[in-house]
This record gives structure tokens, sequence and C-alpha cells, in this order.
């Protein structure tokens, strides 16, 4: 199916938007940096532009902005295929407790790391980062691999929702236990994990997350035509030749696997996963996944750049949270959204 004139149009609009974001998260911040030098520093002409310039742009924004680029993407995909199969309009990344492992991966480190060595993980730097992430993917990939155990032996997908949730509880439950016997430092140290960061990933991780969410992402576009199918019920997508179960199998194997890569290295990231399919369906009033699969990713990717960039605007005292500034921002414009097109859940693909 080809974009009629109006959506190629508009996936041409949100193509330049997206592209003028992350240079624009290049170019401003703290300390502006113009637009020839950003160029400049990204065609690998060093001696052309100051060591701070090269040093910011390389070390940092280009670190910082590729990776709200990919976690937008990820998580807006994630969130599509997660409202897809479980046919819940309210379904995200997070619904079936991939976040939750990661938090309580994370909350344990901080315990156990304070019990044995005297010192919260806050004092140990860059290791305390990567023991951070690790703990993340750790608890994550964990919680992953037990729904994916799950949905192999049940084949009903409210089944597999309800489990996701009680995972959810009872990792928030214990999580909650962890901060109650830590001292201050490790609450701060996971609070501040947990308000979610771009920045946490450096030069020599950025090949490997790339690599990581690309072939997730190629592997959820595979998928286009089973979830429309999925869409038309389950019993349709069965007697069309459609192995329904795989294909849901596969979507939780894809989109689980997006939630926990991006929560171990930015943090649990709210607010995207959700928004964005329902942002994509209204601004393209359709329910069709050969359209909203693309969409999903440049417009999860944009409002990625978008947040991050309004979080390090000038005059802040450093960073502003993401979670805050992804709900903040993207809320209110669902609702307006939603309201203005109250009908489009009502037509078919």
């Amino acid at each position: 199916m080809k974009p009629s004139g109006n959506k190629l149009l508009l996936f041409i609009f949100l193509l330049i938007f997206m592209g003028g974001m992350f240079f624009i998260n290049l170019v401003s911040g703290s300390v502006f940096i113009p637009f020839r030098d950003v160029l400049s520093v990204l065609s690998g002409a060093k001696s052309a532009v100051p060591d701070a310039y090269w040093t910011i742009v390389r070390e940092f924004r280009l670190n910082q902005a590729t990776t709200a680029l990919l976690s937008g993407a990820g998580l807006a995909v994630a969130g599509l295929l997660m409202q897809t199969v479980f046919r819940n309009p309210l379904a995200d990344p997070s619904i079936l407790g991939i976040s939750s492992g990661a938090s309580l991966g994370v909350a344990l480190l901080l315990w156990v790391t304070t019990a044995a060595g005297g010192q919260a993980l806050l004092h140990y730097g860059f290791w305390g980062s990567v023991g951070i992430s690790l703990a993340a993917s750790f608890g994550a990939f964990s919680v992953l691999f037990i729904i994916l155990f799950v949905s192999r032996r049940i084949g009903s997908m409210t089944s597999i929702l309800i489990i996701g949730l009680m995972i959810s509880y009872i990792g928030g439950a214990l999580t909650g236990l962890i901060k109650y016997y830590s001292n201050k430092d490790d609450i701060y140290t996971f609070v501040l994990w947990g308000m979610g960061s771009f920045s946490n990933v450096g030069s020599s991780m950025i090949p490997y997350l790339i690599v990581v969410v690309f072939l997730a992402l190629l592997s959820a576009i595979l998928l286009i035509k089973p979830l429309n199918l999925l869409l038309l019920g389950e019993r349709y997508a069965f007697a069309l030749g459609t192995n329904v179960q795989r294909n849901q199998w596969f979507a939780l194997l894809i989109g689980g696997f997006l939630t926990a890569i991006i929560t171990a290295f930015s943090g649990p990231i709210a607010f995207i996963g959700l928004a964005v399919p329902h942002l994509a369906r209204n601004l393209f009033r359709t329910s069709d996944h050969r359209i909203l699969m693309p969409a999903v990713i440049i417009i999860g990717a944009s409002l990625a750049l978008l947040c991050n960039w309004i979080a390090r605007l000038p005059g802040f005292d450093g960073s502003l949270p993401i979670n805050a500034i992804t709900s903040l921002i993207g809320a209110p414009m669902v609702i307006w959204i939603i309201v203005s097109r109250k009908n489009l859940y009502r037509e078919n693909v």
C-alpha cells in the first residue's frame, strides 16, 4: 500500500522535523555551538573547530542525541506491538513488568554494593554507571524470559497480560522493601536512574545500541502483515492461514527486547511507548501497520529528541528529568488530538 499524497507529505514533514531536532540537539545546550562547527565535527575535520567544541559534540551531545533517537523509536514500536497483541489501547512497553524487573535489578545492586563495600554505588563513578546498566539489563531480561516462557505454554493473551501485571506488582513491592532498608545515597541514585536519561551511553556502547535496536526494528517491520491480520480478530487471522500464537509470541519477544535494552541504557522512560501509537493513528487516521510502523518510528524518535532538547535548554540548572518532560509535552497533545478526532477508533483498517 502506497501512502496517499497527504500522508506522504506528512511523512516528509515528520522526517524533516526529526532531522532538524537531531541537529538542534547538537547545536544548543548550556554552550551554543555554531551549525557550521557541528558539521565540521560530524565530517571529522577536528582541526577546523576548537577542541572544546569537538569534545562537547563528539563525546556528549552526539551520543545523547543518538540514544534519544533510538530510544524513542524503539519504545514507540514496543508500545505499538503491545497494543496490537493485547488489543488494548492502554498497553505500553512496561505492561509486562519488564521495567519493574529493571528497577528491581538496580535497587538490588545498590543495596548489595553498599552492604558489601560500605559505600553507595554513587561513589564508583563510571563503573557505578556500568553496574547500574548491567543490573537493569539482568532484571529486565529475567522478566522477559519469564513472560516468553509463560506465553509458550499459555495461549491466552489476557492471562499473559495479567501475569505481567502481577510480576510488575511483585517487582514494585520488592523494590520498595529494598529502598526501605537502603541508605539515602542509594535511594538518591535509584531516584535519579528512575527519572530516565539519554546521557548514560558512552561512545564505546553506541555502536552496540544502534545494531541491536536496528535489528529489533527491522524484525518488527517484518511482522506488519501478521499484525494487520491480528486486528481483524484471532479467528479470522487463523482462517487466513496465519499462525496466531507464533506471531503473538514474536511480537512479545521483539517488544519486550526493545523495552529491556532501552530501559537498561536509558532508564524507565515513561509515556512514549503509550502515547506515540495513538499520535500516529490520529495523525494518519488509520490503524494499518504498513503506515503506522514507520510513523511511530519517526514520531517516537522526534518526540524523544524534542524532550531531550527541552530538558537541556539554557537556564536550567543541569538537565531536567526526561520523564517529566515526556509527560508534560506529550499528554496534552494526545488528549487534544483524540478529542478532536474522536471517531478514529471506530474506523476499520
